[in-house]
């Protein structure tokens, strides 16, 4: 049997998840959750096999908090919204229902859980899921024991560290188990530029741009840090620029 968690602010919503589910004897419900902060508790907790997962939600978006699990289980999406739907897929998500959607619709997907849900599973846990970050303008990241929800204008640069990014903003210093490519597909390219092949910065932040050596630059932040600047970093900086 498989165990099921289902996410939604909405109880109409949630309710016709149950019903439908009531149907078939192979799903468990073990949980119902109104938000995604509840909803990441009782994955971690319950460890499901699926959930039933919808996106805009108070406080944490259901893109949000799969970005937080480490350990994440197979997804359906609900939401009466279409324009996440190429955002879930990339995902790796097994299906997204728009609601208001049939029982025939739901079959569906669940049909496809369960033809290969090991694979299913296996194949979120290879994927970053912040991609959608980039509707919401916003990072989450998790700080120990707490969720930091950093806005992308507070945002001030970010560092390559290895298997890690080191990210600096208004709110204070993060680091995330990521690569700066990853951020920087992700972040609006208007505001952000990879000056460097370590950097990443906000233009916003830069107070002045110094020569230094023959060809390349330091951009030196309003902060007091010292960036450096490629050559190629440098020409896209000067088209931002406007120079």
């Amino acid at each position: 049997m498989y165990r099921v968690i289902i996410i939604d602010d909405e109880p109409l919503a949630a309710d016709l998840v149950q019903e439908y589910l009531s149907e078939d004897s192979d799903f468990e419900i073990v949980d119902r959750c109104l938000d995604g902060f509840t909803g990441l508790k009782a994955i971690q907790e319950r460890k499901p096999d699926l959930v039933f997962l919808d996106v805009q939600m108070p406080r944490l978006t259901g893109f949000e908090m799969l970005e937080l699990l480490e350990d994440k289980p197979a997804v359906i999406f609900t939401t009466a919204f279409d324009q996440f739907a190429f955002k879930a897929f990339e995902a790796s998500a097994i299906d997204y229902l728009l609601k208001p959607f049939s029982e025939e619709r739901f079959v569906q997907a669940t049909k496809k859980f369960k033809e290969s849900p090991k694979a299913l599973k296996e194949a979120m846990e290879r994927i970053p899921l912040g991609e959608s970050s980039s509707h919401f303008e916003r990072l989450v990241i998790k700080d120990g024991s707490r969720i930091r929800i950093i806005p992308y204008d507070r945002l001030q640069r970010m560092e390559a560290d290895g298997d890690y990014v080191q990210i600096y903003s208004e709110q204070g210093h993060f680091a995330k188990k990521q690569t700066l490519s990853f951020y920087e597909k992700l972040l609006p390219e208007t505001s952000f530029l990879r000056v460097h092949r370590s950097h990443i910065v906000n233009v916003s932040q830069i107070d002045r741009i110094d020569p230094y050596g023959k060809n390349d630059h330091i951009a030196l932040l309003k902060d007091g840090n010292r960036i450096p600047i490629s050559r190629k970093g440098f020409t896209h900086l000067k088209d931002v620029l406007g120079l």
